[in-house]
């Protein structure tokens, strides 16, 4: 994946010490990536964003929030961020896969959803997908949205007809398996540009904006 001129600015918000420091580490090392701020709290990291702006050095692109807070729970802390920085994507870095956090995240205008499981490098690979316009989640997590989604089941009118090509149609159908881009370039043999290029001809096709809305229209109309 071409890296963006610009590094990513990434803050943390996340109570355990040793994880924080490792995620420090991770982010000063990396590449295409600066870290802006790590907080130990929901309310130290709340009064730093709120003398900032989309045009501040010091405002992150991205958020890695996790759930079990002192004070506040992550989720509240990501509706509050959301609303302090609207440009900022979160994404939920936790311990946590059961269907009512992931839910109630997703709600709170979270962007994506990891378990803290994550290796290093995945991790990394899926906080660039989020700034380009991914939504990532793990892949028990993506099992949890599939099964909510089928539970759902068929809403609205009859759809109206999909015209994808055999690629996209394969492409989808990784997405459906909650695989990363670079995954799915692996299983295609393809280039991860290539993924993308068809990743954005499908949401356009689909009329969709994201990762979750195209596999759950995907699921309910029997696309893949």
């Amino acid at each position: 994946m071409t890296l963006p001129a610009d590094p990513i600015r990434v803050a943390t918000v996340e109570d355990d010490p040793r994880y924080r420091a490792s995620l420090e580490t991770l982010l000063r090392h990396a590449e295409g990536f600066e870290l802006v701020g790590a907080f130990g709290s929901p309310s130290a990291a709340l009064d730093a964003f709120a003398s900032l702006d989309a045009t501040s050095d010091a405002s992150p692109d991205l958020v890695l929030m996790d759930l079990e807070l002192p004070g506040m729970s992550g989720i509240e802390c990501t509706r509050r961020l959301k609303l302090l920085l609207p440009h900022a994507s979160v994404v939920v870095l936790t311990v946590f896969e059961d269907r009512t956090r992931l839910v109630e995240a997703i709600a709170a205008g979270a962007d994506g959803y990891l378990l803290k499981r994550t290796p290093a490098a995945p991790l990394l690979e899926q906080l660039r997908s989020v700034m380009a316009g991914g939504s990532p989640l793990s892949a028990g997590v993506a099992r949890t949205v599939l099964d909510i989604i089928r539970q759902i089941g068929p809403v609205g009118d009859a759809p109206a007809e999909v015209e994808l090509t055999p690629r996209e149609r394969d492409v989808l159908a990784c997405l459906v398996q909650g695989m990363s881009y670079k995954a799915v370039a692996r299983d295609l043999t393809i280039s991860i540009d290539t993924v993308r290029s068809h990743i954005r001809s499908v949401y356009r096709k689909l009329q969709v904006n994201n990762v979750a809305e195209a596999v759950g229209r995907a699921l309910r109309e029997g696309l893949v």
